[in-house]
């Protein structure tokens, strides 16, 4: 594991586990990652669902709250923060390591109030508060919606994981939130160099829709565009991120102490077996990176990734001739990646309401006994 995650470090690209449960963090798990150059956690309800309703280390946790008779989203909340101020905790050396630039942990506010802005920020203000680590991120999905919760709370000084990014546009509106975020955090007199925020780009799954219309469209150029898609949306990203830091608005903030909000490169696993199992890790290697992986992906990078110094610059005109293509054949960009911010949004609501209510369940239990 050692030499590929080197190759990454020496790229400029910090690697992140997508994964957090308990079991991780009483065995030692997620230490021993540190040790081995595993810098950084994201976390998503998902992950959270799969991870209590799967294992027994949370049963002294669920009883106590029985008995204390905590309504359900208090429990999910006492539960998931329980295990992201534990995770801060294991992943604080890597954070002071690196002047703050890595060793985070994400939790997100609950995804059903993604449409509320006023409730979005009040969340966020309360986790900040509940986990109480100044390695953490608390995560914002980027729709509409989110935009001005963004911003609002990096004027607080709350660090924010900016979460379901697939298309260039909403990533243009989330740069625009977190430099107005900035903005009015120095206006209030805050440290910028205490705000950290990263921007979470989906990378698979744009693949996975568009590859799905290109073969209902059936034509032998519709197959020649299969898996390009994710990769090119992706690097075009980067393109917008290193045109921010060109900006004067941008060095203004960093004279000011602020750091750069970071691409952070999520959904990473690879969908359709006929591609490589790296190629979302290797692809897309530059500075300044962030690639955050289930273990599987991680596994295969550190088994026989071939990892580049640079595989992101020079390809900006391609990678637009990739969607270019896509367009002349009749593939909606923006409606693929409007469908595929709904889903994400659809599936982590249903993923909280799942685990809401087998906690409830478990509550109730209890109190009948």
């Amino acid at each position: 594991m050692t030499d590929s995650l080197a190759r990454l470090r020496t790229a400029g690209v910090s690697v992140w586990l997508d994964d957090l449960s308990r079991e991780r963090l009483t065995t030692g798990s997620l230490a021993a990652l540190r040790d081995r150059g595993v810098s950084g956690v994201t976390t998503n309800p998902t992950i959270f669902a799969r991870a209590i309703s799967d294992s027994g280390a949370y049963a002294g946790q669920i009883r106590d709250l029985k008995l204390r008779q905590a309504p359900a989203d208090q429990a999910l909340r006492e539960l998931t923060a329980s295990d992201v101020r534990r995770a801060c905790d294991v992943l604080r050396p890597a954070y002071e390591a690196t002047d703050g630039l890595d060793g985070r942990v994400s939790i997100e506010v609950d995804p059903r109030i993604a449409h509320d802005t006023g409730r979005t920020v009040a969340e966020a203000r309360a986790l900040w508060w509940l986990v109480d680590r100044p390695n953490l991120f608390v995560k914002i999905p980027a729709a509409r919606q989110g935009l001005p919760a963004i911003t609002a709370c990096l004027a607080e000084g709350i660090s924010i994981n900016v979460t379901l990014i697939f298309s260039l546009t909403r990533y243009g509106e989330v740069i625009e939130a977190f430099l107005a975020g900035l903005e009015q955090a120095r206006a209030a007199g805050w440290d910028l160099s205490g705000i950290a925020s990263v921007a979470s780009f989906f990378v698979s799954r744009v693949d996975t829709e568009v590859d799905k219309r290109l073969d209902k469209t059936g034509t032998p150029q519709a197959a020649a565009l299969r898996g390009k898609a994710a990769i090119a949306n992706a690097r075009l990203a980067y393109q917008r991120y290193e045109e921010m830091l060109a900006t004067d608005r941008w060095r203004a903030l960093e004279q000011a102490g602020a750091r750069p909000q970071r691409p952070l490169w999520a959904s990473t696993s690879v969908k359709d077996p006929a591609y490589p199992d790296t190629r979302y890790v290797a692809d897309l290697v530059a500075p300044g990176v962030i690639n955050t992986m289930p273990e599987a992906t991680l596994n295969a990078v550190t088994d026989h990734g071939d990892i580049p110094n640079d595989s992101i610059h020079g390809t900006y005109a391609n990678s637009q001739a990739v969607l270019d293509d896509l367009a002349a054949l009749g593939i909606d960009y923006d409606d693929v990646v409007q469908t595929l911010e709904n889903q994400g949004v659809t599936a982590f609501d249903a993923s909280w309401d799942n685990l809401g209510q087998r906690l409830a369940t478990a509550l109730n239990t209890l109190r009948q006994e």
